[in-house]
């Protein structure tokens, strides 16, 4: 080859080379999954790894029933799923565990290995919103740093934050009452309050148009927000993408620095991860 023709070959690929040919989906952190026992009889954790990745999802955050399902995905992806201590042993502790006495000893042992990066989903309601037993896993999670997962009512988010002033709490679903003026309010009053917009997509976004509502309230508290799936039941691992691609068309529709920030951001900060972890 001579030498002007190489020199051309090289400016032509170089040329090309900086031209992307396609717009990569942006990342996103899934900041509510489940993997319990019936997801895993059908799902090994390499399947799960390997779904989370062909959806550009670059960071989750995982509860299993029982506990140490979590982890087994972790040990599979550990640059990828962050374990959260699932306090449900079974499907029927999901009703009675506030009046399990030994299950704040069991936290306290799990916590003091510091390999889970939160506790939860918490589900209780109002009228369970003083008992012991909650109230001393929320010492214990913000003991160590740890962002309690709550499926609760509003009082239950005050009593907390009355008792623990310094807990960083990750409202799953918006809240019991998904509102827009009712989530304003309670963002205001706690600094520590963070909001999962699972299973919400249809409220955020009825026809997958963003409603102006919430376009608002979250370019208002573009900090505050994460999004996630709730695999809650086993087929919603089959709908994965589905779920997924829904969500990234809502985000589009936001302007790109609270779009980045819902999208993953927000997780960075609540999880203390570092761009790249």
């Amino acid at each position: 080859m001579t030498r002007p023709l190489q020199s051309c070959l090289i400016a032509f690929l170089s040329a090309s080379l900086s031209v992307p040919l396609v717009a990569a989906e942006p990342p996103l952190f899934d900041a509510h999954l489940h993997y319990n026992a019936e997801d895993a009889a059908i799902y090994p954790p390499q399947e799960i790894v390997r779904l989370l990745q062909a959806n550009r999802v670059e960071g989750a955050f995982v509860t299993s029933r029982p506990p140490d399902l979590a982890l087994s995905l972790h040990q599979q992806g550990p640059d990828l799923i962050l374990p959260m201590l699932g306090v449900y042993r079974n499907a029927s502790e999901k009703q009675r565990w506030v009046h399990d006495a030994e299950l704040p000893d069991r936290v306290e042992q799990a916590l003091a290995s510091g390999i889970w990066r939160g506790v939860g989903e918490l589900h209780i309601f109002a009228s369970e919103r003083h008992n012991p037993v909650f109230l001393r896993i929320v010492e214990l999670a913000t003991s160590h740093g740890l962002p309690l997962q709550m499926h609760c009512d509003p009082a239950v988010i005050d009593a907390l934050f009355e008792h623990a002033p310094k807990a960083k709490v990750l409202w799953a679903h918006a809240g019991a009452y998904p509102f827009p003026p009712l989530l304003r309010d309670y963002l205001d009053r706690y600094p520590g309050l963070y909001v999962d917009l699972s299973v919400r997509d249809q409220r955020i976004a009825p026809r997958g148009e963003l409603s102006p509502s919430w376009e608002w309230l979250l370019m208002e508290y573009s900090d505050r927000f994460l999004v996630g799936v709730d695999t809650y039941r086993t087929d919603r691992w089959g709908d994965y993408a589905g779920v997924v691609a829904r969500i990234r068309h809502w985000l589009t529709q936001l302007p790109d620095d609270v779009a980045e920030a819902i999208a993953y951001r927000n997780a960075h900060s609540l999880f203390g991860l570092r761009e790249g972890d």
